[in-house]
């Protein structure tokens, strides 16, 4: 099955600067993550889940809604357990995915000021994108955004072999591939609550 544009969104952290799970959060009366999951599902024609902890999400989150279960390590601690990363998770969840879409658009569970408007503003203009571009991000003075933008579902060949000779890092990856730059980067969209002072924040 082919479709242009699915959404993948991530909630494996470990939420370790936040001192709880980030996705479990509310904001404006909502759970960080099911406000993330209203807006892909307005803005994709499959939206998935990827996280090792489906049973802690299943209720807050609609029936019918496509998880993939990211894969995961035993920490020293039995009781502790480690995920390897929002890149690996991403490839996990493009090696599962069941259509095959031209573009992803790749969401984090934490971020509280996405708009469906700009997003699909976003998607329409993803057919002026170099067809050797793997990505269509945000970029700033730190560098690219890879985790609110759109991936070709075609780049997971090039992103496995990255993985395979060790790679972890996003920016890295991104800066070894043509990447094209999203309109429009100065929205606040790209904010995200990684500690409890920027929940202050968003909430003032």
């Amino acid at each position: 099955m082919s479709e242009k544009v699915i959404a993948i969104i991530l909630a494996g952290g470990k939420s370790s600067r936040m001192g709880q799970d980030k996705a479990m959060l509310r904001v404006d009366g909502a759970h960080l993550l099911l406000r993330v999951y209203q807006v892909a599902v307005a803005c994709a024609d499959n939206v998935y889940v990827v996280t090792p902890w489906q049973e802690r999400y299943e209720d807050l989150l609609p029936v019918g809604c496509q998880f993939i279960r990211e894969a995961r390590y035993e920490g020293d601690d039995v009781k502790q357990v480690e995920t390897h990363g929002p890149l690996i998770g991403f490839a996990q969840a493009l090696a599962e995915v069941n259509v095959d879409p031209e573009w992803v658009l790749l969401l984090a569970c934490d971020l509280p000021n996405l708009e469906v408007e700009v997003l699909q503003g976003w998607i329409e203009g993803l057919e002026n994108s170099r067809a050797e571009a793997i990505a269509v991000l945000a970029k700033h003075e730190k560098g690219w955004e890879p985790l609110c933008g759109f991936y070709r579902k075609s780049c997971l060949l090039g992103l496995n072999k990255y993985i395979s000779e060790g790679g972890r890092s996003f920016q890295q990856w991104l800066d070894q591939n043509t990447v094209d730059i999203l309109p429009d980067c100065s929205t606040d969209m790209f904010f995200n609550c990684n500690t409890p002072e920027d929940l202050r924040r968003r909430l003032l």
